[in-house]
């Protein structure tokens, strides 16, 4: 879907450059053209699995990858997780720059939409919240980016489906068994019976799997045949 780059709100509110976090120079742009050079995009080699960029061509999977069998089928995201993305996610998530959502979906269409084709995806799935922290940070991230991802796309958004039971800790901060501990019985689903056949869950940040494979998990259990993702950024690989 083309978007109409004239946006009358945007003389009164001007949009902030999610790399610089300055107006945005170019009237009706969601980026500044120079900063487009910072931005870390993932390049091949990448793992077929999760899309973490690689260091060798003749790999195919990243380390977390090899050694563990994932819920989900595939997944990928336009930008590896570094310095520039930190800073940007975090003034999204924590600072409200919620006009960054659509600079991050446009990028993740550019990217990944020809692997989306395959995927025939009949919804987009944000990954849920606990509520109070919803309404600590006033809107789900996941949310808001998978509704600009949609507006994109055409791929309606349920986000109704999955919701978060369990307040987790930071997954940053733990193991990977402390990750799978953390999650244990963190989702539950609105219908027992899901009448989604292939679904796409959709997050800021990915790094091992721990969180959409306990979505994926779930969704799976109750009637979802192919479960994949799509992310902002994913952790370098190995």
């Amino acid at each position: 879907m083309q978007l109409n780059k004239f946006d009358p709100l945007g003389l009164i509110f001007p949009k902030r450059c999610p790399v610089c976090h300055e107006v945005v120079e170019e009237a009706g742009e969601l980026a500044c053209e120079i900063c487009r050079v910072k931005l870390p995009y993932i390049k091949e080699p990448s793992c077929c699995i999760c899309g973490k960029p690689l260091h060798l061509e003749e790999q195919e999977y990243c380390q977390d990858c090899r050694r563990k069998k994932h819920q989900f089928e595939e997944g990928r995201a336009p930008f590896f997780y570094e310095e520039v993305m930190r800073r940007s996610i975090a003034r999204y998530k924590y600072s409200g720059r919620r006009e960054y959502a659509e600079f991050y979906a446009d990028e993740i269409l550019k990217r990944c939409a020809r692997r989306m084709l395959h995927w025939k995806a009949e919804a987009l799935i944000p990954i849920p919240l606990h509520p109070s922290r919803k309404r600590k940070r006033g809107f789900n991230q996941a949310e808001l980016l998978a509704k600009a991802i949609a507006k994109r796309s055409g791929i309606p958004v349920d986000a109704k489906l999955l919701f978060r039971t369990k307040k987790t800790d930071a997954q940053k901060d733990l193991n990977d068994q402390e990750r799978l501990a953390n999650l244990r019985d963190a989702f539950s689903v609105q219908k027992k019976e899901i009448p989604y056949h292939n679904l796409i869950l959709v997050d800021d940040i990915y790094t091992t799997g721990s969180t959409m494979d306990a979505a994926a998990k779930l969704l799976k259990e109750h009637g979802a045949q192919n479960v994949y993702f799509l992310c902002i950024c994913v952790g370098m690989g190995n």
